[in-house]
């Protein structure tokens, strides 16, 4: 939209002088038009929401017809232009000379996305061709933006995947002999036990949605301690305070049990040692707060830094994949921090926010 302001003329009549668009709500259209144009190739650019995306860019050219398509199968449009048949044509002309194809008042650009072909734009309609080179790049960006999206989906269940495989045999095969040799002597602890048992590995290794709360983290987290003091004995010792607010709190699923075990296997479990194992979780304002130390041997703080940026040794994989998972979820202002010294027991430190759009149970 334009506005025109009237001013006088110097021969004393009125004359229009345009004022061009209306800067502030043009913007916001625009703004509107790439969200939708970019919710619409989220699944590709001939996925389900294509037609959106088409819809989306017609209005952003005001052209008569756009069509969306990849590499194979039908465009989808929005409108329909003077000769559809040529202008499938001129998609794939387009598709297959990765090249601009132009004629009867349309024309196609193909679309790159990760400097590779990726589909093909069509718009018919007087459109200037730097807007149509523009809304094809517009078009490559965001299908860029969805495969890095996926990719991080991907990576974020390869991780999950690598936290459930680093459940230690070692100590799977001690809580099955520990529980077996109270079958006699100790009917009842040995079926408690058992059921422990049964709770820590349907938490660890069965299907679960993206999400669980403190509450259910906690449960398996129990489960677990109570195998792991069956085995240690006396050697290990646990304190566990959590405030009570906290517990309904949502949180990527398998995130604080990793840092429990963590604990008792670096900070007791070693040959010889025997120490004290501290969970506390407690709300900090707006955040959440949740603490897990031992007073094992500690480590050198540098690295502590190497193993949350991903540089540890194989077996501390589970503390990066967790501070990872967590800075995907709420954001780099949140996740793990190592509090060590050598010879001074380890502290790590989890914040998270105790809401966060999108991230519910299911």
């Amino acid at each position: 939209m334009v506005e025109l302001d009237a001013v006088r003329a110097s021969g004393g009549g009125r004359a229009r002088r345009w004022r061009g668009p209306r800067r502030g709500a043009d913007a916001m259209q625009t703004l509107a038009a790439g969200r939708t144009i970019a919710a619409g190739l989220r699944g590709g650019i001939d996925g389900s929401g294509a037609g959106g995306a088409a819809r989306g860019l017609r209005r952003l050219l005001d052209a008569d017809a756009v069509g969306l398509g990849g590499l194979h199968g039908e465009l989808a449009w929005s409108g329909r232009p003077f000769d559809v048949h040529a202008a499938e044509q001129l998609a794939d002309t387009a598709l297959r000379t990765d090249a601009r194809a132009a004629g009867g008042g349309a024309v196609a650009l193909p679309v790159h996305a990760r400097d590779e072909l990726a589909g093909v734009l069509v718009v018919a309609g007087p459109v200037p061709g730097a807007a149509v080179r523009e809304a094809a790049s517009w078009v490559g960006e965001a299908l860029e933006r969805a495969l890095l999206e996926n990719s991080a989906a991907v990576a974020q269940q390869a991780e999950l995947r690598a936290l459930r495989a680093e459940i230690s045999p070692h100590f799977v095969y001690n809580s099955l002999t520990t529980i077996a040799s109270f079958v006699r002597s100790d009917p009842e602890r040995s079926r408690d036990l058992m059921l422990d048992f049964a709770e820590y590995t349907r938490h660890s290794l069965a299907r679960h949605g993206d999400y669980t709360t403190i509450a259910g983290e906690f449960r398996a987290i129990e489960a677990y301690l109570a195998l792991a003091r069956a085995v240690l004995g006396d050697r290990l010792r646990v304190q566990v305070r959590i405030a009570p607010e906290i517990l309904p709190v949502a949180l990527p699923y398998l995130v604080l049990q990793p840092i429990v075990e963590n604990a008792v296997r670096h900070g007791v479990e070693l040959p010889g040692s025997s120490g004290l194992v501290q969970v506390s979780g407690e709300a900090d304002g707006t955040d959440c707060v949740i603490i897990v130390e031992d007073d094992g041997p500690g480590m050198d703080p540098e690295y502590a830094s190497a193993v949350l940026a991903g540089c540890g040794t194989p077996g501390s994989l589970g503390l990066v994949n967790v501070d990872r998972r967590l800075r995907t979820v709420f954001g780099a202002g949140y996740g793990l921090v190592i509090e060590t010294a050598v010879g001074a027991g380890a502290r790590v430190v989890l914040r998270i926010p105790r809401f966060q759009p999108g991230v519910v149970v299911s």
